[in-house]
């Protein structure tokens, strides 16, 4: 038996546009049988990332190539330059932002896959007419077990 093998190039994978993020979906877990999900995540200078949550479901990793991320993880933060890792385990409260003057770009997985289809849902928002608000975010974010984190958390 041969196991399907997946090659995405640098030009290839599916790119999904949310405004202040682009993330190229490198594995959406159809290798992995639902196991793995793969994005670059390219996050311009001073922008801040999506509002403090946790997952219930999911690991969650980020690699970054290029540029300095900052991790908030509940009240604590985190410089985190190229060639940083960083993994949260599900219920680990987070976010990220790009509050330099590069471009941010990381390697983000998801273990098992389903938060790939999170941002498919934030594009499909987006197209249909909805905004990037934070009640909409949240709203889409808890189709796939992920809360934003409260001041009492």
């Amino acid at each position: 038996m041969t196991a399907n093998v997946s090659v995405t190039k640098p030009s290839g994978g599916e790119v999904i546009d949310l405004g202040q993020a682009r993330i190229r979906i490198l594995e959406d877990g159809s290798t992995t049988a639902h196991r793995l999900g793969v994005a670059e995540i390219t996050i311009p200078p001073y922008t801040a990332g999506p509002p403090q949550h946790r997952h219930a479901q999911h690991d969650e990793g980020f690699y970054v190539v290029s540029g300095t991320a900052r991790f908030t993880v509940g009240h604590e933060l985190h410089e985190a330059p190229a060639g940083t890792l960083v993994m949260v385990p599900p219920g680990a409260p987070h976010t990220f932002a790009n509050p330099g003057d590069q471009p941010l770009v990381m390697i983000n997985t998801f273990t098992p896959d389903l938060y790939v289809q999170y941002f498919r849902d934030l594009r499909d928002m987006i197209t249909g007419g909805g905004t990037m608000t934070p009640p909409h975010i949240t709203e889409v974010m808890g189709r796939y077990a992920t809360t934003p984190v409260t001041d009492t958390d």
